[in-house]
């Protein structure tokens, strides 16, 4: 029988700090392995992806920032939401790891129970509640399978994007500010900077237009982002599943 208890990597290389890690973990019903290095913590996520990694930016023989890349790539983990960990408190520092991948990215040094108020809302916003659909024009949001399919082509966000464009499609046409964005998808009780929303818009637009199809999402200048295709066909709305 599988275990229910959420799975967490640790990747840190800092003893003293994976032993506050797992017991701060360990002690709220996370099940906790550990990696000591890039090279481990790849083979491990290969193994058995967990449910999220908490991942160190300065790591021996690979940093963080390429981890945090080939896993994006691994098509078994790449949906598995990440919170980087690290010294660099430079907005510019804090953009690139997210750029690379990252959900969430908190920096050292952190108090438990502000790590633990991420590790809960990360993953509570990676999760499926329901089982409707959401539909906008070709775009199709199945809650159930965790999945997005845009012109019945399968597309792959990450946990922050993908609960980003959900809370788009729950009310398309509406703008929402950076603000109201941050409340309800990183929760009220996790600080995170504005500027983050921007990364994360950035990475949701990317992958939602690939292939050259039009950008649903508008940005209304010194108001917030809404998606709204002015010329998108078909209707918007929520489906239920069938009876």
């Amino acid at each position: 029988m599988a275990d229910p208890k959420p799975h967490v990597l640790i990747v840190e290389d800092e003893a003293a700090l994976v032993t506050m890690l797992r017991y701060n973990l360990e002690s709220e019903g996370y099940r906790v392995s550990e990696a000591v290095d890039g090279e481990e913590a790849n083979l491990l996520v290969i193994e058995e992806p967990p449910d999220l990694i908490l991942l160190d930016w300065m790591l021996p023989s690979l940093s963080g920032i390429e981890v945090c890349r080939r896993i994006r790539r691994n098509e078994s983990a790449r949906d598995v939401p990440i919170i980087m960990l690290t010294a660099r408190g430079e907005d510019s520092d804090r953009v690139r790891g997210l750029d690379s991948g990252a959900d969430d990215y908190i920096t050292k040094p952190f108090s438990p129970r502000e790590l633990m108020a991420r590790v809960r809302a990360v993953l509570r916003r990676s999760q499926p509640s329901d089982h409707e659909r959401l539909v906008y024009g070709d775009i199709e949001m199945d809650l159930a399978r965790h999945r997005v399919q845009r012109g019945g082509r399968d597309l792959h966000f990450g946990p922050t994007e993908y609960r980003l464009l959900r809370h788009f499609l729950e009310s398309p046409g509406r703008v929402f500010s950076r603000e109201q964005l941050l409340d309800a998808v990183w929760g009220r009780d996790v600080y995170v900077e504005a500027r983050t929303v921007d990364v994360h818009i950035r990475r949701l637009r990317k992958t939602l237009n690939e292939g050259g199809l039009p950008d649903l999402i508008r940005t209304v200048r010194s108001a917030g982002y809404a998606i709204d295709g002015a010329d998108i066909g078909g209707a918007a709305g929520k489906t239920p599943p069938p009876a």
